[in-house]
């Protein structure tokens, strides 16, 4: 009996459980066939100085849910994934409510992945595209 997708969802946000997107309260909020979307909140805790989302919170959460895509679509049990090049495009600031990264893949290889990274807001009002490079790497035991 296959796990519904509740279930899957909440597996995927207890892994998450103290690592940097726990705290930048980063939660996988919808998966697919070919596209992983998780959402961060906007608050002074992912800020730039001046009171609008940082880039880097942009990126991390990029990068986090790019990364996590290329894991779930691998054999865990025999390779980790490990991002090795993000590059980000930030088009509209942001200073309250939700972002929602969603991933997309553009090439999914046994040994790379590219991602496509789409940052919206709760308008679907685009914030910064994003591309993520992976790598999946053999385990040694």
């Amino acid at each position: 009996m296959s796990k519904s997708k509740e279930m899957v969802l909440k597996q995927a946000n207890e892994a998450c459980k103290n690592t940097l997107m726990e705290t930048l309260d980063i939660k996988i909020v919808d998966y697919g066939d070919d596209f992983l979307v998780a959402s961060m909140p906007v608050t002074s805790k992912v800020y730039q100085p001046d009171g609008v989302l940082h880039g880097g919170a942009t990126a991390a959460l990029a990068e986090s849910v790019g990364s996590f895509a290329s894991h779930i679509f691998i054999d865990t049990e025999m390779f980790f994934v490990r991002g090795i090049e993000i590059t980000a495009n930030h088009l509209k600031s942001k200073t309250e409510g939700y972002v929602y990264a969603r991933a997309t893949f553009i090439h999914k290889g046994r040994t790379t992945q590219l991602l496509d990274i789409r940052i919206t807001d709760e308008n679907n009002d685009l914030i910064s595209i994003c591309r993520l490079s992976t790598i999946s790497l053999p385990k040694t035991k």
